[in-house]
């Protein structure tokens, strides 16, 4: 069910990725530029408006009160409950360690200098409504604004067709310590967000999943605020060695096609034994599974192998198609992970699925999709902080240093950039 791709030719493989990622038509753009203005201009009666347009339901209260919220919480089962909670202890512990701390660098002549971290003052998550309810993404997005100290932690998410909450979500908001949830959803739940209207101040960065519109919605709005990403279809990249067992590697790679018919699943090993057993597995696995129709499309357009000469050059592969996840199903898997250098999340050994990152592990499901990360890292504290440089010259320290200021700003034919130390330096010498 892998096509397999000929070692000699890795190309083919970044070619099929790729085409995956096609761009958003200028068709939404223009429905989705008309939306932003819309909410720009009119605020909430613009959002009541979408609201019943798309999502079919009347909408007065925007915001879910605090006892509306807490209701659909307390609807949750016992043992969702229970997962939750220890999911959330888990995801908050690995992003502590990821708190960063301002320094300052004291110099010789009363020169210091420094940087402070500052977590963002508001940020907003969108979570998608319909069928798919996610409430593992709340925790993800939710609970690194939190530990990163942001005071104002806004979700979005589309009502239901009665206009009330999905229980699951209201719980996971409340577990992971968001402060305001909105009814709304699609490119103008992200108007919202960014420009603000009547009942929802805007923020400062917007973070979450959603579908075309609200992707094209996110580009069209950055600059205006930060976004985390455009997110691609999810892909899963396993390396494996002779000893993996095929029926673990197939259902890892179901996990990631089922999300969706342009999802890739993709196994690279140096034992052709292995990839026919997969092959096997992935066979008699998907059949069974609710959602054949999704899987055995996404196998048969982007489920791809390649037969590697050895786990090295399997490690040179992935590192040049930079997947979302990456699997070291190898039976020493901490040498390999040294050698990998792109790939938003690593999982370890046999045992490592990749569904415990997306649940319960700690580290976190939202990561760099379409090759990208080359360049980006996974959600975490990072994305909810700003730094603030700082500077502090003495007299003595211009005095010494005017000259070298003044050569820089003149040879950039900057005279006001010079002048401004260059003063300095002659109302000095007047003391």
């Amino acid at each position: 069910m892998l096509e397999e791709i000929d070692a000699g030719n890795p190309e083919a493989l970044r070619k099929y990725l790729d085409s995956r990622s096609a761009e958003i038509s200028d068709d939404v753009l223009m429905k989705v530029s008309a939306i932003l203005r819309d909410v720009r201009e009119n605020g909430d009666a613009a959002l009541r408006k979408y609201t019943e347009q798309f999502d079919g339901v009347k909408v007065e209260d925007l915001r879910i009160s605090d006892e509306e919220l807490q209701a659909a919480a307390d609807a949750v089962s016992p043992s969702f409950k229970e997962a939750m909670e220890k999911a959330a202890a888990n995801i908050r512990s690995f992003h502590e360690a990821q708190k960063q701390n301002s320094y300052l660098i004291e110099k010789d002549a009363g020169v210091y200098l420094g940087e402070r971290v500052l977590p963002l003052s508001s940020c907003g998550i969108y979570v998608p409504g319909g069928r798919a309810q996610y409430p593992s993404s709340v925790l993800m997005n939710a609970i690194p604004a939190k530990v990163a100290g942001v005071k104002r932690i806004v979700m979005v998410t589309p009502p239901s067709k009665d206009g009330r909450l999905n229980p699951d979500i209201a719980f996971a908001a409340k577990l992971a310590g968001v402060d305001e949830v909105y009814r709304i959803g699609g490119a103008q739940a992200i108007a919202a967000l960014a420009y603000g209207t009547e009942s929802i101040p805007h923020v400062d960065k917007i973070t979450g999943p959603g579908n075309i519109f609200v992707a094209a919605a996110k580009k069209l709005v950055f600059g205006k605020v930060a976004i985390d990403m455009i997110a691609g279809p999810s892909e899963i990249l396993a390396i494996a060695d002779e000893k993996a067992d095929p029926a673990y590697l197939a259902a890892d790679l179901l996990s990631q096609a089922e999300h969706d018919p342009m999802a890739s699943a993709i196994l690279l090993t140096p034992s052709r034994p292995l990839l026919n057993a997969v092959n096997a597995e992935l066979e008699k696995q998907s059949a069974v599974l609710p959602k054949r129709q999704i899987v055995e499309a996404s196998l048969k357009n982007y489920g791809k192998a390649i037969v590697c000469q050895d786990i090295h050059a399997c490690i040179a592969y992935a590192n040049a198609i930079a997947p979302e996840h990456l699997e070291l199903m190898v039976e020493d898997p901490m040498p390999c992970l040294n050698e990998v250098v792109n790939a938003g999340s690593v999982f370890l050994g046999y045992y490592t699925c990749e569904s415990i990152g997306d649940y319960f592990g700690g580290t976190n499901h939202v990561l760099p999709t379409g090759g990208t990360a080359r360049f980006s890292s996974a959600l975490g504290v990072d994305a909810f902080i700003k730094k603030s440089c700082y500077l502090h010259y003495s007299k003595e320290a211009l005095e010494r240093d005017a000259s070298y200021i003044m050569t820089m700003a003149h040879q950039e034919q900057l005279e006001a950039h010079a002048r401004a130390a260059g003063i300095r330096v002659k109302n000095n010498e007047k003391d």
